[in-house]
């Protein structure tokens, strides 16, 4: 549970859906207005609050000696903050409303952010562990976590996507960081035929 809330400067791991997704959206404009400082606003709602006020707890379910939480690691312009690690493993730590059910398959930004929190780390092995709240949960972060309702989910290191998608991508958006200036598809096709 990282405290501050500036997001600029730097693009994270959770960031990567911006990273490989499409540039051409008020979503994208908004996000990177925050990076280069623009746009300082945040927004909570009680799903964001009850994930982050949970966090440290259902890392403390999971039982594993000598987790580390809350790790910060910056290469550049990528920060990576973990939630919990050990020097072998990385726990992201993920809430969802129980009654509707955790599929994985319909999380791919999830699995996207684990998959350059490993690159970032050079910790190859990883877990989303994602717990399912219950209604009454997400206003009274008191409850105790009910292991039953915990999912461990191992994530595999693709270390082509990485190569391929996600780094060409990450190289050309932390260039345009540098240089304050917004990027576009044609201008990063012009540099990827020049490299």
């Amino acid at each position: 549970m990282i405290a501050s809330k500036d997001r600029s400067g730097y693009i994270g791991a959770s960031d990567t859906k911006y990273v490989v997704g499409n540039w051409k959206t008020k979503t994208f404009e908004k996000w990177w207005m925050q990076k280069i400082g623009i746009d300082t606003s945040h927004i909570d709602n009680k799903y964001t609050m009850a994930g982050t006020n949970y966090e440290h707890k259902i890392i403390d379910a999971l039982g594993i000696p000598n987790i580390e939480k809350d790790k910060q690691i910056i290469k550049g312009r990528l920060r990576v903050n973990l939630d919990a690690n050990t020097d072998s493993e990385i726990h992201e730590i993920k809430t969802y409303q129980y009654e509707k059910g955790f599929d994985l398959e319909k999380h791919k930004d999830y699995i996207n952010q684990v998959e350059v929190q490993m690159y970032g780390s050079g910790i190859h092995k990883a877990f989303i562990d994602a717990y399912g709240l219950l209604e009454n949960e997400y206003d009274n972060y008191l409850c105790e976590i009910d292991k039953e309702r915990l999912l461990q989910l191992e994530i595999k290191y693709d270390e082509q996507w990485i190569k391929d998608e996600y780094l060409p991508k990450f190289k050309y958006l932390e260039k345009c960081l540098i240089e304050g200036r917004f990027p576009n598809k044609e201008d990063f096709e012009e540099c990827l035929k020049k490299s």
